[in-house]
């Protein structure tokens, strides 16, 4: 442990960064369900009122990687300091917007101080724990990060709802004036941290910006703007590609680069990497389609459909005490596989339902996810910083944070985008199957024609109504089975992920007490 974390219990470490990460967790997902309010407030579209969650992700998106560089140049300490105090002051001017444009505006000044705060508390959280006691940190931190993206659409709702939906941005002010005393009191930088006056990486910190911004804005509103269909998204889509790799090969020749890949020469850092990547993928791909199918199929409104997700949150909430004390005794590499098998499992489980489905069918599939979630998260991150030096633990948590975030964006975009297709082959194929002269057709359609004219509709327009009924019938189960296709398909990406677990190598353990 670090000489100048000994006079602080690491727990009360462990909360003061908790409460800067939870809070800006759980900004990337409170303001969906309140943007038709803020579009009807400022007398713009929702699709104008997506610009505030838009601007708010590519900002943290390009801030997150360039945050191991920004410790070591200004200090940790000092960085999450103004990282905190930025992100609670632009809190409030959001929430006190007088418009659209400044509200994005705002948000973007948010988005790229809070793009900090969740590397920079990682590597605050590992360096104050012994390595033997990081399992139990890493679960702790990860309630912040599993459950803060379920709990925001449900708190947002309820804010919005009850107050208004600037509440959703006042919330943070408690929270973050909090974590910004406890940080000024009991965090420190250790002393191999050493601020550095290095050369800045103006190429490097240009095409960072320029390439992670491209793919951010690509991946958020490509299935909004049709893909490639849009001129715009073809050309920052070759923008991001072209640039990426530009900066790849530059940040590997660079004498101070901005991000330190080379952290990916370690194997069980890599691997964890790429798992952490399509845990993300898995985790918001599905938490943007179960809310979807609840509300569109089951005819729950935006409320009861993220109070339907709260299981997940209820099951990563009981199990991550009882992960963290497992990865300090059992091997985590047993607890990650474990992990995929029981989210991909639940995740097949809600592949099976049918549109009889009732509320328990959902809850249970949800309690026993979020327990899956908890057991990839901790032990996950714990093995893959297990071997990184203390020394490039920014950068390293600062990667891990980026990919685990880039999953996500890449999640909800193909899950959006494969929602929407296969309805409409699927449809396609049903429709098919739909004919005048099919039997249990006419039967079906004789039976709503009868239901509508002992209900005092006349024989025309309850033949119209039938074929309407009909035809809504043919929709909805195109949409189920669409739905059921998709959770097959993330539970079937987690199973094929199994093997990649055998390519990570197990924590050592320190050799006594300390």
């Amino acid at each position: 442990m670090p000489e100048s974390h000994r006079h602080v219990n690491p727990w009360i470490v462990a909360v003061a960064v908790m409460f800067a990460t939870f809070m800006e967790v759980l900004d990337t997902t409170v303001v969906n369900v309140s943007l038709p309010h803020i579009a009807s407030s400022m007398a713009a579209t929702t699709e104008e009122a997506t610009w505030a969650l838009t601007s708010y992700l590519v900002a943290n998106a390009i801030i997150l990687p360039m945050t191991g560089w920004l410790a070591s140049t200004f200090g940790r300490k000092r960085l999450l300091m103004l990282s905190t105090a930025g992100f609670t002051l632009a809190s409030f001017l959001c929430g006190a917007a007088p418009n659209l444009a400044s509200l994005v505006i705002f948000r973007i000044v948010q988005g790229m101080t809070g793009g900090a705060l969740q590397p920079l508390s990682q590597a605050v959280l590992l360096e104050s724990f012994k390595p033997e006691e990081r399992g139990r940190a890493m679960g702790f931190w990860g309630l912040g990060i599993v459950v803060a993206p379920i709990l925001g659409p449900v708190l947002g709702g309820w804010l919005t709802e009850n107050y208004s939906w600037r509440w959703v941005f006042y919330i943070n002010l408690p929270v973050g004036i909090a974590s910004l005393v406890m940080t000024k009191l009991f965090v420190f930088d250790p002393p191999y941290l050493r601020r550095q006056s290095q050369g800045i990486d103006y190429w490097g910190m240009g095409m960072l910006a320029l390439g992670i911004g491209s793919l951010q804005y690509v991946l958020d509103t490509g299935q909004r703007d049709d893909w490639f269909e849009s001129s715009v998204i073809t050309v920052l889509s070759v923008i991001a590609a072209v640039t990426l790799v530009v900066l790849i090969v530059h940040q590997l020749r660079a004498a101070h680069p901005i991000v330190d890949l080379r952290v990916f020469k370690n194997r069980s850092y890599a691997v964890g990497v790429f798992l952490m990547t399509v845990l993300g993928f898995v985790l918001y791909g599905s938490i943007v389609l179960l809310p979807i199918m609840l509300q569109v199929l089951f005819r729950y409104t935006s409320f009861q459909a993220g109070e339907a997700m709260a299981p997940r949150g209820v099951g990563s909430l009981l199990m991550m005490p009882l992960v963290g004390y497992l990865t300090s005794h059992v091997d985590p590499r047993k607890l990650v596989a474990t992990g995929l098998l029981l989210g991909g499992g639940t995740l097949i489980w809600l592949g099976q339902l049918n549109l009889n489905a009732g509320y328990w069918d959902f809850f249970w599939a949800q309690v026993f996810q979020g327990a899956g979630l908890a057991l990839l998260f901790v032990p996950l991150t714990t093995i893959a910083m297990s071997t990184i030096a203390r020394e490039r633990m920014g950068y390293a948590t600062s990667l891990f944070n980026l990919m685990r975030n880039l999953g996500g964006s890449i999640g909800i975009a193909i899950t959006g985008t494969l929602l929407t297709r296969q309805r409409q082959a699927v449809g396609a194929r049903l429709g098919e199957q739909v004919s005048a002269y099919d039997p249990t057709t006419q039967a079906l359609f004789a039976q709503i024609r009868r239901g509508l004219m002992a209900a005092g509709v006349d024989a025309a327009t309850a033949t119209e109504r039938a074929y309407a009924a009909l035809h809504g019938l043919l929709l909805q189960q195109a949409s189920m089975v669409s739905f059921v296709m998709l959770f097959r398909m993330l539970g079937g990406l987690f199973l094929l992920m199994l093997p990649m677990v055998l390519l990570m190598r197990r924590p050592v353990r320190s050799a006594g007490p300390h």
